[in-house]
């Protein structure tokens, strides 16, 4: 049903729109793409036609940091996925042709503030540096496939509707792409396709790591596109062969180091250190993501919009973040390069299951880490349930 990345990049130059779906699977959602270089009036319209969705502009984080327009605009994209909307001076207000116009104009190095004006009919949104292989999102998608094509790595999104306004599911995308002709490219294949050609994480040193839980090697990894450092704690040989239990854990230095009553990360970690220990092989990756991705002093100040009634989330919100923006690519390419290639992973949040498979990982279980709550974080608990799908069971 899916088509290979080589031949969808051709219909890509040739201008054609192609599908994006995660993986393949039946409950899958999924978007028109066409890359901006080749829009036009016609292309838009077919999308608006057959999408339904609003139409999104897909720009990388470089592609906002080169181009002086976006800056005089007011317009950085800072920890926002959808950072804006504009229309073109004289774009004919929604109209396929408007869009078209639009989305022309934001390819052109010497576009000016003047020649814009916001809001408008065109949604932006960011890209992630690293692409699919850091975020496994349609957005990363886009703009991955728009580069390798060759293209300015600038692309165009519409999300799949029914005639009924439901999103479309695998069976109506998969009726769409026969009846027009379409090609379907999963995130998946495009994250394993970048793999084989492009990685951005390094083993840079290791050392033996005596510990209250046991002893374990700790292998010190690098993040080649921002600088960070990564550590694995790894118990025993690892080979691709082995069922690997693994726990993912992102830096919280209240909870980790301070053992904070605000969340149940440092019982998280301990708990996850001594299933490994106990088991006598396996992996705590440990990735320097405090804050759910917001920093240190970001995460103080959501402390005190907590002190302020907000949950947790609505705290990230507040503060113009995302609920989570964690990088769960960086941890699969560690895996990766640990010789992982089945695992058991501990957690209780669903979220960190996206995007591995693409790695050439399989998780073959999921294991909970139960943590009871104490008076002080019972709304944290209730709000990561409710809010963030977490499952404690």
């Amino acid at each position: 049903m899916t088509a290979s990345i080589d031949k969808v990049l051709q219909d890509i130059r040739q201008g054609k729109p192609i599908i994006i779906v995660d993986d393949g699977a039946d409950s899958n959602q999924g978007a028109l793409f066409i890359a901006a270089e080749c829009v036009t009036g016609e292309a838009i319209n077919f999308m608006m036609n057959h999408g339904r969705g609003p139409v999104c502009a897909i720009l990388t984080q470089d592609w906002l940091e080169e181009m002086a327009l976006f800056r005089s605009l007011g317009i950085s994209g800072t920890g926002k996925d959808f950072i804006a909307s504009l229309d073109a001076n004289g774009a004919p207000g929604a109209s396929a042709a408007g869009k078209a116009l639009t989305i022309g104009k934001l390819l052109d190095s010497n576009a000016t503030a003047a020649e814009f004006s916001v809001p408008g009919n065109v949604l932006l949104m960011k890209a992630v540096k690293g692409g699919v292989l850091r975020k496994a999102g349609k957005a990363e998608a886009a703009a991955d496939l728009a580069t390798i094509a060759g293209l300015a790595p600038v692309g165009v999104l519409c999300d799949i509707l029914n005639p009924d306004g439901a999103m479309a599911e695998m069976k109506d995308l998969a009726a769409l792409a026969d009846a027009q002709t379409l090609q379907i490219v999963t995130i998946e294949d495009l994250i394993a396709y970048r793999r084989e050609r492009d990685t951005y994480v390094t083993l840079e040193a290791e050392a033996s790591l005596p510990t209250a839980y046991g002893t374990f090697r700790m292998a010190g990894f690098v993040n080649r596109l921002n600088g960070e450092h990564h550590i694995a704690l790894v118990k025993g040989d690892i080979s691709p062969e082995d069922k690997v239990l693994v726990r993912v854990h992102s830096e919280c230095l209240t909870g980790d180091a301070f053992h904070s009553l605000k969340c149940d990360c440092g019982e998280q970690l301990a708990s996850a250190l001594s299933a490994i220990e106990k088991e006598g092989s396996g992996i705590l990756l440990y990735l320097r993501q405090e804050g759910r991705g917001i920093g240190l002093i970001n995460k103080i100040k959501a402390y005190k919009l907590q002190e302020q009634g907000l949950d947790t989330e609505e705290a990230n919100l507040a503060l113009g973040f995302p609920s989570d923006m964690r990088d769960y690519g960086i941890g699969a390419q560690i895996l990766s390069a640990l010789n992982v290639r089945m695992l058991r992973l501990m957690t209780n949040n669903p979220k960190k299951l996206i995007g591995i498979k693409g790695h050439g990982i399989e998780v073959v279980e999921r294991v909970p880490l139960i943590i009871a709550p104490n008076p002080i974080n019972k709304r944290y608990f209730q709000t990561k349930e409710e809010k963030m799908g977490h499952l404690f069971r």
